[in-house]
């Protein structure tokens, strides 16, 4: 079983037990955190939407992310992500949102920003994002797994702190 796998059940509990709904943002996963949750039985009651903003174009059109904020930082930037999950959350009823964009190759790294770089963020509804860079390893497989996986993990953390 996927680190992606383990997680998914966990966070559809807790999330049940809590009472609150989740909207994804998914960049360089392109889906595989919906998935993951809508694989789960009792996914309905969690999971409001998920967006899959795949080209600036569409982190422009689906979630309201600025070009010019794209152009200033890129799309894989701390800034880009915080600005993702923030137009998620306003494009849904969900309580919590989830985003990642990332560089998962085995093109399109640069010295700065390499293959492997991902950012994630997590942010309830009313509060400030908390967001994280990784640099995660392997193909692109093991790349956009990673970010899922850490995507769940972290919404997992801030659901921890709500109790």
């Amino acid at each position: 079983m996927s680190d992606l796998e383990a997680l998914a059940p966990r966070v559809i509990a807790r999330c049940r037990e809590l009472n609150v709904r989740v909207v994804l943002a998914e960049a360089c996963t392109g889906g595989l955190i919906t998935a993951a949750l809508t694989d789960v039985p009792g996914a309905s009651a969690v999971v409001e939407r998920g967006f899959v903003p795949y080209s600036n174009e569409s982190k422009g059109e689906q979630l309201g992310v600025p070009l010019a904020l794209l152009r200033a930082h890129g799309s894989v930037s701390a800034e880009a992500v915080g600005a993702m999950v923030a137009g998620a959350l306003e494009r849904s009823w969900a309580d919590w949102g989830v985003a990642e964009t990332g560089i998962a190759g085995p093109g399109g790294g640069t010295e700065q920003k390499p293959v492997g770089l991902v950012f994630v963020a997590v942010q309830r509804r009313g509060k400030p994002a908390v967001v994280e860079r990784h640099l995660f390893t392997g193909d692109r497989r093991a790349v956009r797994q990673a970010a899922a996986a850490r995507g769940l993990a972290l919404l997992l953390e801030e659901l921890a702190v709500e109790s």
